[in-house]
């Protein structure tokens, strides 16, 4: 049975309340266990991470940049590393259908309600900006063409999206404590009756950008959207490979009696189960993300039980925030290393089977288009340490190189010099060595800000040990 015919026969209408709607009738909810979750009553001072992330900097321009650069990679991957992103903060990403409280949950664990930082709320689409809440001394708007010109922050690479995304950016600086520690992102409700191209900039490749550097993605339904359409099946094809930052929320729970939430829980769990890529089900959290109390004979221990594990998930992320971002480096190195070493086999491919009077170009399209006749692939596999799970598709190279033809790279072994060393032995000893003992530094409890600039080597200039006070 249709999903679609199924949802139809379980649900109940359940009309949309905003908090405009309820904020005369409904008394205000106690916030405290936010405040304790996420510890915003504390007042200890703010750790300095500075020399950690300075030392990453360093590591990923003197040993992963080069060979990224030198074998095109963010062609393949799209995904350009900024220095705004090394050290920016944790990024929430709140995705899903239109209307479900994606915006009245910001506001939720914000305390934004009734003040004017609050975002704007409804039961039609309100939002049809990406909205970027970031900790600032004052309430200020930032348009997303000074966001992207601003080379300090992490978003400068979305002036690829064109001018008309850039009107539909929007950042708002808010001075909330947690704002300090984690940065909101708050996006368009997903219309599955809308083309991408009547919003006149590519959607789903603007969410792909935020998926990629997202450290928690919220995505959200509440009962009368559970359906899954072509648009959101699109949106969680995206989500692959980012299972464990995913978070399912159904908001609005305290609208339905007991049975009718156990259908509707049953409904989503039916329609989300088969886009996940993952063995185990999904965890969905079920409550209610807004300001006002929970309505009468509803489930208010089971509501807020959930709200304060998510909210636990949330802390989590902002905690890790060191690691997690060691562990991004990392992985990003591994991918770059991998393509370049794959870049090297097609080429050295290309230069054996080439004779005096052969076409090049027909030899290299024979090449890209069964690179397994070659065994371009399987030596990968078998003279380097590589997983098989790591491997990029094999088409993507043949838009690589349709793009970037073969004759514009060099074989490793040439990328080498006297003084700096070679490309891939740097790029390998920040996999095995240098990212793993940073990593290690911070999970022996030592003090971020021991790892100066003397002990790291990571300062801009060299300090003589031998020079006279």
């Amino acid at each position: 049975m249709p999903v679609t015919v199924l949802l139809s026969r379980l649900l109940l209408p359940v009309s949309p309340q905003t908090a405009e709607d309820v904020s005369e009738e409904a008394p205000l909810r106690d916030r405290s266990h936010i405040e304790k979750t996420l510890m915003l009553n504390e007042d200890k001072p703010a750790d300095d991470f500075s020399a950690v992330l300075q030392r990453l900097r360093k590591i990923y321009h003197s040993s992963i940049k080069p060979l990224e650069q030198s074998y095109k990679y963010n062609e393949l991957r799209q995904h350009e590393i900024t220095d705004g992103e090394i050290t920016s903060k944790p990024m929430v990403l709140f995705l899903g259908p239109w209307s479900v409280g994606k915006s009245t949950m910001i506001n939720y664990l914000l305390g934004l309600e009734n003040t004017r930082y609050q975002l704007y709320t409804g039961a039609e689409p309100t939002t049809s900006e990406f909205t970027v809440l970031m900790h600032g001394p004052k309430l200020k708007t930032i348009e997303g063409i000074v966001m992207a010109a601003d080379s300090a922050r992490s978003f400068s690479p979305l002036e690829k999206f064109g001018q008309n995304f850039l009107e539909k950016l929007i950042g708002i600086e808010v001075p909330h404590k947690l704002l300090e520690r984690v940065t909101f992102v708050d996006t368009p409700g997903i219309i599955e009756n809308r083309k991408q191209q009547e919003r006149g900039y590519p959607f789903n490749d603007v969410c792909q950008w935020f998926i990629d550097r997202a450290d928690l993605i919220f995505i959200v339904f509440d009962p009368t959207k559970l359906d899954v359409g072509l648009e959101l099946e699109m949106l969680f094809r995206q989500l692959k490979g980012r299972e464990s930052q995913i978070r399912i929320i159904l908001n609005k729970a305290d609208n339905l009696a007991t049975q009718m939430l156990m259908r509707v829980y049953g409904a989503l769990f039916w329609s989300l189960a088969p886009l996940i890529n993952v063995t185990e089900p999904p965890r969905v959290y079920v409550s209610s993300f807004w300001p006002y109390d929970y309505k009468p004979d509803t489930h208010r221990d089971l509501f807020l039980r959930e709200e304060i594990s998510l909210l636990e998930d949330l802390n989590q992320v902002i905690e890790n925030r060191l690691e997690n971002k060691i562990a991004f480096i990392r992985q990003h190195a591994i991918r770059v290393r991998i393509h370049a070493l794959l870049v090297d086999r097609y080429l050295q491919t290309y230069k054996e089977k080439m004779t005096f009077f052969s076409d090049g170009e027909l030899v290299f399209k024979d090449i890209v288009e069964d690179p397994d006749k070659f065994y371009i692939f399987k030596t990968i596999l078998a003279k380097t340490n590589v997983s098989k799970f790591d491997l990029p598709h094999r088409e993507a190279y043949k838009d690589f190189f349709g793009i970037n033809p073969i004759s514009s790279f060099k074989l490793l072994s040439q990328q080498c010099s006297y003084m700096g060393g070679c490309f891939l032995d740097k790029i390998e000893r920040a996999i095995t060595q240098e990212l793993p003992s940073l990593l290690g530094s911070l999970g022996l409890g030592k003090n971020p800000g021991a790892l100066n600039c003397d002990k790291t080597g990571c300062g801009e200039t060299p300090k003589n040990r031998y020079k006279k006070p």
